[in-house]
């Protein structure tokens, strides 16, 4: 008999194993698609920094037996400079959180198949009716979601999205002990998640120090592949290269050792969504851009569109005449651009100026936000276009110019054409 469920997700990351769980909670038929081999589970995927914050943790009752550190502080650094913000925070251990998501959704019914590479989607009247996995298998249901992460085998065939290379973020990250947390040139990052810019160091992105308790760390730095990275980064390095520079040069590092296994890689989009659903199909968590543009902190946001889609589908399918149709399928998009990056053009914005940015104004930056409310850095966070403009001075018109250039065409080198276009990303 051909398998049929209510709802196939492609992906066990953080959106589709959550998507997942909140289905099988509602007693939908479940399956969870996921390419790697169940005892190796997520050694390939393992590729999360795992920063994140107590609302994420209270929303989706993860527990502390997944935590490596509970932090206390936010630390922001210049290349002379730094800015500390009192914020609880927790540094979670990435694969005993997936692992802990997928028995959370086992424990409701929901089932998983391992080591099950999901190929294209199979099509009927021009919708979406089922995926291919692992070549000539198949499997059908009501509604698809594809979790993939950048990947997006079905979301592409779909146009579902418009991933872009320039628009491509890459990371790497080791796990260190012997860290220097307290060295007396530096703000003191014990309990604290810090984020350095600084274009010496991560051209065009940014680095980080998040305190995983006593003298370990996560350590690590990304930056987007496009010009900025291009013009700053140093000739012929690598992003590798990068990471070893800073180690070398930062005295926080002199008697660190890399912990055997620990090294992580990943890559992520920053760049506006195009569309999210179509007929019977939706598109969430890194398959479509959703990291937080301003810091990186995915999670909680892929958690959240996992959420999203769940509500989605409950509602399409819980009518006497269930209704996934691309209109009602939709609802998805709403409540992604309501709920999980709300302001997203706005934040989107402060993200270019900051990678713009020369590393003198980082520097300014941090006394900035000295000067001003503890708020004011959350609200610009949040898109805020009155937050956003006390952290913006006029002497950051040429950035502006800079900026409008890259997103809006027709805007050439003229100021006034170019704060009109900028204009346009406040009123979304």
């Amino acid at each position: 008999m051909t398998d049929h469920y209510d709802v196939v997700v492609a992906g066990a990351g953080p959106a589709g194993a959550q998507c997942a769980r909140d289905l099988a909670a509602r007693d939908y038929e479940v399956l969870v698609l996921e390419t790697e081999a169940e005892d190796e589970f997520p050694r390939q995927s393992n590729k999360s920094t795992a920063g994140t914050f107590p609302s994420m943790m209270a929303s989706f009752n993860v527990p502390s037996d997944v935590v490596m550190n509970y932090t206390d502080n936010v630390v922001l650094e210049s290349p002379n400079d730094h800015y500390v913000q009192e914020r609880a925070g927790a540094v979670l251990e990435f694969a005993d959180f997936k692992q802990w998501l997928v028995a959370e959704g086992r424990s409701k019914g929901a089932e998983y198949w391992f080591d099950a590479r999901v190929a294209n989607p199979i099509m009927d009247g021009g919708e979406i009716v089922g995926v291919e996995y692992n070549g000539s298998e198949e499997v059908y249901a009501d509604v698809v979601v594809d979790a993939t992460g950048p990947s997006a085998p079905l979301a592409r065939e779909l146009g579902v999205t418009d991933l872009e290379r320039r628009n491509q973020a890459i990371g790497i990250e080791y796990e260190f002990e012997g860290l220097g947390v307290d060295h007396d040139r530096y703000a003191d990052l014990t309990d604290a998640m810090m984020l350095r810019l600084d274009h010496d160091l991560a051209p065009g992105g940014y680095s980080w120090i998040f305190h995983t308790g006593e003298d370990t760390a996560k350590v690590g730095l990304c930056y987007i592949q496009n010009e900025r990275f291009q013009s700053r980064g140093k000739d012929g390095m690598t992003i590798d290269d990068h990471l070893d520079y800073w180690l070398e040069t930062d005295p926080r590092f002199e008697n660190a050792t890399k912990l055997e296994g620990k090294m992580h890689r990943g890559s992520a989009h920053i760049q506006m969504p195009g569309t999210l659903s179509t007929d019977n199909f939706m598109a969430i968590g890194d398959t479509v851009p959703t990291i937080d543009p301003l810091w990186g902190e995915g999670i909680h946001k892929c958690m959240e569109s996992g959420r999203v889609a769940a509500v989605t589908a409950d509602k399409c399918l819980t009518p006497n005449e269930p209704d996934t149709s691309a209109e009602n399928m939709a609802t998805y998009d709403d409540l992604w651009h309501d709920r999980v990056a709300p302001r997203m053009r706005n934040r989107l914005l402060m993200t270019k100026l900051l990678y713009l940015a020369p590393n003198e104004r980082y520097d300014q930056l941090m006394a900035d936000l000295r000067q001003t409310p503890d708020e004011t850095l959350a609200r610009a966070n949040k898109g805020s276009p009155l937050a956003i403009g006390k952290l913006i001075h006029t002497g950051d018109l040429p950035l502006l110019v800079d900026y409008a250039k890259q997103r809006f065409d027709g805007a050439g080198a003229n100021p006034a054409s170019a704060v009109a276009a900028i204009a346009k990303l406040f009123q979304n």
